[in-house]
């Protein structure tokens, strides 16, 4: 892993974390005032299935939404105007997977994660931490996520768990036109990106190791060999017939972890330390707008600092990055719901800022941070590494003499 600056040593990386335990819930109490969840959709059709083996039948009522997650709200830009056309929700529904449901679409297993995840933000946030009022306020929550009818149902669903359906105004769901959408690595609006990006996917499936594994289980599936197949494809077909309880080629079970290793093998290839450039183009600006939301709370002198919680429902393509630049990626892939949860804190006696940083529910001490509670410069620092503001951002992008 590479160094970030401001890395303590062990001891005091142990004694930090002690004292601020201590003082936590001792002589030194703290509040929490802002807290941003940045969470992947629930469980969902395939975006594609293996080719030339057994295919699941996705009927349509797999897809129906309970009741219990209905609520009240308008999908906007991030304006309030009209929701944008979304290209990628075009192409999903080209695809028409085997019992009639298009690919890539939340199903009502997925809808009941989303609504258990509310509930359980509902728990921590109105109930033991009475952060939030139990009913929803548009002043309060924003709601952001990518143009794309899974993780704006998603969101939907989280906010029904969350405030049990009671709401005091219509929930606006935000969304970005597809150019500028920074909740995912954007292949297509940052040229740069994209051609960082597009030789290393091509080559993905030939690295060392990858190939003779995946000529292997292509061979015992029996896939042709013309077929544009690799590990991600596989698992994502895999996984989405495990969650729904739908059979799957026998033989994929005596390699489901191979499958399993060799996927997150290929998106760590993207990332590694000496393709920094490709991880900050990914998530640089997603983290400015963290930061830039936690220094508007502790202005404390525009609207959105009265804003108590962000949600932004997103993609196992946004958190895998976002955790390698953290590094705390477990090198397992985010399973459906997986979720990041932000906490800004402020010390009641000293008035100095913390962040607390959770990945599914698990508090994690960042490197580069004296404690789980990292003290606000130094969380900065961290994720001043890989920031990137708009300009910046744009700039790199577009950059012809780097393309």
């Amino acid at each position: 892993m590479w160094n970030i600056p401001g890395l303590f040593g062990s001891v005091s990386v142990a004694f930090g974390t002690i004292w601020w335990s201590q003082q936590k819930t001792e002589s030194n109490p703290i509040t929490s005032s802002l807290v941003q969840v940045l969470f992947r959709h629930g469980a969902r059709t395939p975006l594609k299935s293996i080719p030339d083996v057994m295919e699941a039948q996705w009927a349509p009522s797999l897809l129906e939404a309970p009741p219990y997650t209905h609520i009240n709200y308008v999908v906007t830009d991030l304006k309030g105007g009209p929701q944008p056309r979304s290209p990628l929700e075009d192409n999903y529904r080209k695809n028409i997977l085997s019992g009639g449901s298009f690919a890539g679409q939340l199903t009502t297993l997925g809808m009941q994660q989303l609504y258990e995840l509310g509930e359980t933000l509902r728990k921590k946030y109105i109930e033991e931490t009475p952060l939030l009022s139990p009913t929803f306020s548009s002043t309060e929550v924003y709601v952001r996520s990518t143009n794309i009818v899974r993780t704006i149902e998603s969101a939907k669903c989280l906010i029904a768990g969350l405030f049990k359906q009671k709401q005091k105004d219509i929930v606006s769901i935000l969304t970005e036109e597809a150019e500028s959408e920074i909740l995912y690595p954007n292949y297509h609006g940052c040229k740069l990106l994209k051609v960082l990006s597009h030789p290393r996917w091509a080559k993905l499936s030939t690295l060392p190791g990858i190939a003779e594994d995946l000529q292997s289980i292509l061979s015992a599936l029996g896939v042709a060999a013309h077929q544009h197949v690799d590990f991600i494809l596989i698992r994502d077909d895999m996984v989405a017939r495990e969650a729904h309880g739908l059979p799957s080629p026998l033989v994929l079970s005596s390699w489901r972890n191979k499958v399993e290793e060799r996927a997150v093998d290929m998106m760590c290839s993207l990332y590694k330390p000496n393709k920094r450039e490709a991880l900050q183009l990914s998530v640089g600006p997603l983290f400015h707008v963290l930061l830039e939301n936690i220094e508007k709370k502790l202005q404390d002198n525009s609207a959105e600092a009265n804003r108590k919680l962000f949600l932004y429902s997103a993609h196992d393509t946004t958190l895998i990055p976002c955790l390698m630049a953290l590094e705390i990626f477990d090198m397992k892939w985010p399973p459906y719901a997986a979720s990041i949860t932000l906490e800004l804190h402020k010390s009641r006696q000293t008035g100095d800022a913390f962040v607390k940083l959770s990945y599914i529910g698990q508090d994690q001490h960042i490197p580069g941070c004296s404690g789980v509670y990292c003290p606000l410069q130094e969380f900065k620092q961290v994720l001043s590494a890989y920031s990137l503001s708009s300009e910046r951002y744009n700039s790199r992008c577009n950059n012809k003499r780097k393309h």
